[in-house]
């Protein structure tokens, strides 16, 4: 493993996390994937395995090292145990179904914000990152990182389909942009349903915190685009761009008018998610993430006005399995739900000074 990659998987907060960002009080993060295609090899699926070595052999080549977007380590999958994927699956890193195929490799810049998996659906699926919702800066960030990939690698194209790849519903910019957006406030008034069938009609699909597959937990929702023919990237990036401003007014409507009708309601989830949390000797997964769900409506609402957003995401990767199984050696499920509980106890009484009784 590279030093740079342990540096990676040792530290919660990436880079590029750093609030304040544009929209940050709904507005996780902004994604832009490119899917690439070398056009002198066969799609992944039916790659031989000296094909597949001489593609990483050339990725690594084209992106090893300093570069004109700085420098990149690059890891072959291979050459990780399973714990070490699972923390990169859990930071947005790799997909989960890349982290399954041990023949890729993974490249990345220290700060996160740039990266890419090679071997995953396709050769390569390049990954930008910006903080609350910035599409366009994604956008331009991918466009950069795939021309300097261009310069070494020809992709695979067509002046009639665009970018070819092995989805065909990725075929033309090949790009799927999207915005992890918190949206607790719908969730909890049941409106989340319609805004969700909604979305659906206008190009848009919704999808939980990891992606296809994954369900939507926390009031947290991945949101993109669902096609990628006939537009270009930056239509493609605009376009989500105006939906997520949509559905981020709907959900700001929605906190004003909880707040407003259900003040003691609403002080009292956040209070009794602080009380839990704080005082928990046991805690899984599925269980904390609902109750940071609250936590961060507390901190946006000001109702906990301690704890930083930027100490909320932190707190989002701690409390991960996978992260906890390597940082903590909680090699059980038992052991992990103790370290998980622990470790909450510890950073909350670090980032809050007061309990959310006590501000009135």
């Amino acid at each position: 493993m590279t030093p740079q990659l342990e540096e990676v998987l040792g530290h919660p907060a990436a880079g590029w996390q750093r609030t304040p960002a544009p929209l940050d009080d709904v507005a996780l993060s902004s994604r832009v994937r490119l899917a690439r295609n070398v056009s002198d090899l066969p799609f992944s699926p039916t790659l031989t395995s000296e094909q597949a070595k001489e593609l990483l052999a050339r990725v690594e080549k084209a992106i090893h090292g300093e570069t004109v977007m700085g420098t990149f380590s690059f890891d072959r999958l291979e050459d990780l145990s399973a714990v070490d994927r699972r923390v990169l699956v859990e930071k947005h890193l790799i997909s989960p179904m890349h982290a399954r195929d041990a023949r890729g490799a993974v490249f990345l810049r220290a700060d996160e914000a740039v990266s890419g998996m090679v071997f995953e659906e396709d050769h390569i699926r390049l990954q930008t990152m910006c903080p609350g919702l910035q599409l366009a800066d994604a956008w331009e960030l991918a466009s950069r990182l795939d021309d300097v990939l261009e310069e070494q690698l020809e992709w695979a194209f067509s002046e009639e389909l665009g970018y070819l790849s092995t989805c065909p519903t990725n075929v033309g910019t090949a790009m799927r942009a999207s915005a992890m957006l918190h949206l607790p406030a719908l969730t909890w008034t049941g409106r989340i349903e319609a805004l969700l069938a909604g979305l659906a009609k206008v190009g848009v699909v919704v999808r939980g915190m990891y992606g296809e597959g994954s369900a939507a937990a926390g009031g947290i929702f991945q949101i993109s685009n669902q096609t990628s023919l006939g537009q270009s990237e930056r239509d493609l990036a605009e376009h989500l761009q105006s939906v997520c401003h949509q559905v981020i007014e709907h959900e700001r409507r929605a906190r004003e008018a909880l707040y407003e009708e259900m003040r003691e309601a609403v002080e009292d989830r956040v209070g009794r998610a602080y009380g839990i949390l704080t005082n928990a000797r046991i805690m899984s997964s599925s269980e904390a993430l609902p109750l940071l769900s609250d936590l961060r409506l507390g901190v946006v609402l000001g109702i906990l006005p301690s704890l930083t957003l930027d100490a909320w995401s932190e707190l989002l990767v701690l409390t991960r399995s996978g992260f906890l199984q390597r940082q903590e050696d909680a090699d059980s499920p038992q052991k992990r739900d103790v370290v998980r509980a622990t470790m909450l106890r510890r950073r909350l009484a670090a980032s809050l000074r007061e309990g959310p009784d006590e501000r009135q």
